[in-house]
């Protein structure tokens, strides 16, 4: 800091040394001598002139003009004597209101668009470090906040500019990119580290993490290639085993994370709280992917008399709950057809991931046909309702379309 005062005071005494020396150095004597040589000159190439004049007849008073040209020569002698007298130096202290008015107009435009409290700042900051560092590393502290952790990354890079190949806080680094949700500095920060300790499995997992969370597929791959090598090296790697699951279902991969989860829950102990998550993740990934999924055929029957009344925009709406809720578990809408009519609801049907079909121990299915195609019931809309049956991933229900809605 010292040094940037001392090159902001000398570029200062620069300026001021500009502005001072062109008025403090001597004036110039040459252009009053040169006119004085030119008047000289001039004088006697006139003398010439006229005495060529006298000779050939053409000038009669030559003596007349001789006199005027002198009486020209002596007239210009006060004012170039004057010229010289206004000519003197000023005084240096008449300058400095000048000097003084220049250096606070620098002073005034520095503070206000300067940086000055940027600086400040980021002084501050650097005092706090060590403390920063040590609420971190230390998990009976209070923990940061949003605000202290983003000084915290600030620090970090200005440390690293001064120490690039440390390892522990490119990884910090990393770690405060995710906190902050902020995607390209985890991401550098962590490629960093890899690319110093591609061996430490903090870095490897951090990086792979990140990657995973990309929105890149590039990037989704090379996580899922890193996790590989990872679980081949350690399978029993609960962590390693919990984001190949993440990439590949986010990949589309259904099968391979189902696999990466079910081995999750033979790796857990049966208290922990994580399995019932893993679980419903098994679940809908399951659903999603086709593999066990829960099935429900409905049969659906309507009588000819009543078929021919309905429109031909009309449209079939199934729902299944649970028995005890309205909110339906599934839904399945379809344009109408000829009666009777069969149709098949899985989990791929289900309104919300957490209440999948496949889940229900007991069922209630209500059929309607929608005239205009709307959502709700409308009047004169027929349906049909069944009872309440069991339910266990497998089943049939036939339902009579037989009533109105009034």
């Amino acid at each position: 800091m010292m040094a940037f005062w001392f090159v902001v005071l000398m570029l200062l005494v620069i300026a001021a040394a500009l502005l001072v020396l062109p008025v403090l150095r001597e004036p110039q004597r040459d252009e009053v001598l040169d006119r004085d040589r030119l008047n000289k000159s001039f004088y006697q190439q006139r003398l010439r002139e006229l005495e060529e004049d006298e000779d050939q007849g053409v000038v009669a008073e030559r003596g007349a003009m001789v006199q005027e040209l002198q009486q020209n020569l002596l007239s210009d002698i006060p004012q170039q004597q004057a010229a010289v007298q206004q000519s003197q130096p000023l005084s240096r202290w008449t300058l400095l209101p000048g000097v003084i008015v220049m250096v606070v107009i620098a002073v005034a435009f520095y503070l206000k668009s300067g940086g000055l409290a940027q600086v400040q700042g980021w002084q501050m900051v650097m005092q706090e470090m060590p403390q920063l560092r040590e609420r971190v590393m230390n998990e009976d502290k209070k923990p940061l906040t949003m605000e202290e952790i983003a000084r915290l990354g600030l620090g970090l890079r200005t440390e690293l500019q001064q120490d690039p190949r440390n390892v522990a806080d490119w990884v910090m680094l990393g770690r405060v990119g995710l906190a902050l949700n902020n995607a390209t500095t985890a991401t550098q920060a962590f490629a960093h580290a890899y690319q110093l300790a591609p061996e430490l499995p903090e870095v490897s997992m951090g990086y792979a993490e990140v990657l995973t969370r990309s929105s890149d597929p590039l990037d989704n791959k090379k996580a899922a290639d890193m996790l590989s090598g990872m679980l081949g090296r350690n399978h029993q790697d609960v962590r390693a085993l919990s984001l190949l699951a993440f990439n590949a279902f986010e990949q589309g991969d259904f099968k391979k994370a189902i696999g990466a989860w079910e081995m999750m829950l033979k790796l857990l102990p049966a208290d922990d709280s994580r399995r019932e998550v893993i679980k419903r993740s098994i679940e809908q990934a399951k659903a999603q992917s086709g593999v066990d999924n829960a099935n429900l055929t409905v049969n659906v029957t309507m009588s000819p008399e009543v078929e021919t009344t309905l429109p031909p925009q009309a449209v079939l709406v199934i729902s299944v709950t649970d028995g005890s809720m309205p909110v339906p578990v599934a839904v399945k809408q379809l344009p109408l057809s000829r009666f009777p009519l069969t149709v098949s609801l899985d989990d791929t049907n289900a309104m919300m991931p957490e209440r999948l079909l496949s889940g229900m121990k007991q069922v209630k299915v209500h059929v309607r046909v929608s005239r205009d195609g709307l959502a709700t019931p409308q009047s004169g809309d027929w349906y049909g309702d069944s009872a309440v049956v069991p339910y266990d991933k497998k089943g049939k229900v036939d339902i009579q379309i037989d009533r109105q809605v009034p």
